[in-house]
């Protein structure tokens, strides 16, 4: 079979990430772990006596044959034998602390880490999210998280035990021959080669498989997300054999490399390994025949072969996790020094009771990655109380306008006015807490039907939940749901109809009780029934409050007091309907081909 080659944008992300050790990368990460710096400490100290321990293993095993079991002196075997299981339950004791105590900070870590991460999402602007899919928002908050907890938890302290291990078994070892120690470090050379060889190709070999992981967790993700579609165009046997001879088998392709590259080193390790004590015993068996050495320092030298080669394995093995970790580290520090576009002036004040006037003064605007105007020196002035609906083709720029009035994003140049104050003076907060918005695509959270109602107030009690809901009709609906108001509606709502959650969004809204109301597209995803009901809902949610309605349906917008029609992103009509209509422009020719019904 031929090899597969996954999606260019996979791969090239990998290897942007794939940069080994970054100390700009580590030194962002220690701010989290600063904090718990103390504890780490103690988990070193405790580290470096777990090591002396283990180190000290094979020097009781030299004694108790040098000096028990040679002379044949039981008590003196006794003394040793217990010394040394009083040396490894203290090991055991120390062991366990410095686990619970590293555990700990891990977990310490975590938290803060992802509190941080959820605070700093809540605060970036809807520019950040027009660039970056929730996938990829998430896989940083839980996958990338999960791996620098791994890296702290386990890794850091295992690398410090393996170097401890690793100079330690050196140091006893010069003390006990300094030819013998010759003999074994002579095969270090190879060993050296060895892992940098698997280092080198580990990490090409790992970086494919998380390539794969990449490819086979989006195309899982698109087909669960889109399961309808897939079972209404009958695509299940051909997605079905998709993922099984190209997706999967490419992730069983790469796996398997890796595990090849895995099986090689260790054997080289071992026969390395196998040759120094060869080695060792060879010429300490001579020694030990010329009376040279005792059979204790022989056997002793023999284990500390094994101790020494042992943590270079494990150093090995650990490249992968910080390499891991790094690129987590990075995507990590990326998100969190992502600047908030649209931010409260350090003088920000708090906005006063809003009674309802919005002005435009010359307000153009832009993205910030691509310099085309989306609006264009739109001027308007709206009185208090005053409902304006916003006509226009698709992409004309009617959505950016509520946009900036709720200021999710902030004009690139001009002046927006609420009650004649600069929106840019006054906190967002206190601002979007007298401003309620109706959506097209209305979310619920997952929860019931009476919490998703008091999202925008949640002293509310409940007789005024329900009188917002009898309001905009949505009582009767929810009374026959299976546990009324305490009905979970789950994740998004899925348990409503499309029109049963834009009435619970208006209920929201009503309950919120704005000074300021945005209907975006409010109506355009219900049948006609459930729009006859928000229309006399609307009158309720409408009257003594500064709306703009964004709307496709002319019974929508011909109560407006006034008309909007936006054109590439200028204002180039404002009328009432029948006024505009009498004109015969823009707004006319919107009407005969798209607004009549």
């Amino acid at each position: 079979m031929s090899k597969i080659i996954p999606p260019l944008f996979i791969t090239q992300t990998e290897e942007a990430l794939d940069t080994g050790y970054d100390p700009k990368v580590a030194r962002g990460l220690l701010q989290f772990v600063k904090p718990y710096a103390g504890q780490m400490l103690l988990a070193l100290f405790f580290m470096i006596l777990v090591s002396a321990a283990s180190v000290l293993g094979p020097y009781f095993v030299k004694l108790a044959i040098d000096n028990g079991v040679t002379p044949k002196d039981p008590v003196a075997l006794k003394k040793i034998v217990l010394a040394f299981l009083a040396v490894s339950v203290v090991q055991l004791g120390v062991n366990y602390l410095r686990v619970r105590i590293m555990s700990r900070v891990g977990q310490h870590v975590l938290y803060d880490v992802r509190t941080a991460m959820f605070n700093h999402l809540q605060k970036l602007s809807l520019g950040f999210y027009n660039r970056y899919s929730v996938g990829r928002v998430i896989t940083r908050v839980i996958n990338d998280v999960g791996t620098l907890r791994e890296f702290i938890t386990w890794a850091v302290l295992a690398i410090v035990r393996n170097a401890l291990g690793i100079i330690g078994t050196m140091i006893a070892m010069l003390s006990l021959n300094f030819k013998l120690s010759l003999l074994t470090f002579a095969v270090m050379p190879l060993m050296i080669w060895a892992t940098l060889a698997f280092r080198q190709t580990a990490r090409q070999s790992y970086r494919k498989v998380r390539a794969a992981v990449s490819w086979a967790n989006s195309t899982l993700a698109e087909n669960i997300n889109g399961v309808r579609v897939v079972q209404a165009f009958s695509r299940q046997e051909y997605n079905y054999l998709n993922f099984q001879n190209y997706i999967n088998r490419y992730f069983y392709e790469t796996s398997l490399d890796a595990v090849k590259v895995a099986s090689v080193y260790t054997p080289v390790v071992d026969v390395l390994g196998a040759v120094a004590s060869a080695m060792v015993v060879y010429v300490g068996g001579t020694a030990v025949l010329g009376e040279s050495i005792t059979p204790g320092v022989l056997i002793a030298f023999v284990l500390y072969v094994d101790r020494f080669f042992e943590p270079i394995r494990d150093l090995s093995r650990r490249f992968d996790t910080l390499q891991s970790t790094m690129a987590g580290g990075e995507r990590i520090l990326d998100l969190l020094n992502t600047e908030v576009e649209v931010q409260d002036a350090e003088n920000a004040e708090e906005m006063g009771t809003i009674i309802g006037g919005v002005r435009f003064e010359n307000v153009s605007f832009h993205y910030s990655d691509d310099p085309t105007l989306v609006l264009d020196q739109i001027n308007l002035d709206v009185d208090a109380g005053e409902t304006v609906a916003f006509v226009g083709e698709t992409g004309a720029g009617k959505t950016t306008i509520v946009k900036l009035l709720t200021r999710f994003h902030d004009p690139t140049d001009g002046c927006l006015r609420v009650d004649g104050v600069d929106l840019r003076t006054v906190t967002q907060q206190s601002l979007r807490r007298q401003m309620g918005m109706v959506l097209q695509d209305s979310f619920l959270f997952n929860g019931s039907v009476k919490e998703n109602i008091l999202f925008g107030r949640l002293d509310a009690s409940d007789e005024d939940v329900i009188a917002a809901a009898q309001a905009v009709g949505a009582h009767d609906f929810i009374v026959r749901l299976r546990n009324g108001y305490e009905t979970s509606v789950e994740e998004g709502g899925v348990l409503l109809s499309v029109g049963q959650r834009q009435l619970i969004s208006f209920a929201r809204a009503l309950l919120a009780d704005p000074r300021i109301l945005i209907l975006d597209e409010a109506t355009s995803s219900v049948d006609i029934q459930t729009e006859q009901i928000i229309q006399a809902a609307l009158m309720k949610l409408l009257k003594g409050r500064t709306s703009f309605v964004i709307a496709h349906r002319l019974s929508t917008i011909t109560s407006a007091d006034r008309i909007v029609v936006i054109h590439d992103g200028k204002i180039v009509e404002q009328g009432r309907h029948v006024d505009l209509l009498a004109k015969q422009g823009m707004y006319y020719d919107l009407y005969k081909t798209g607004f009549q019904e």
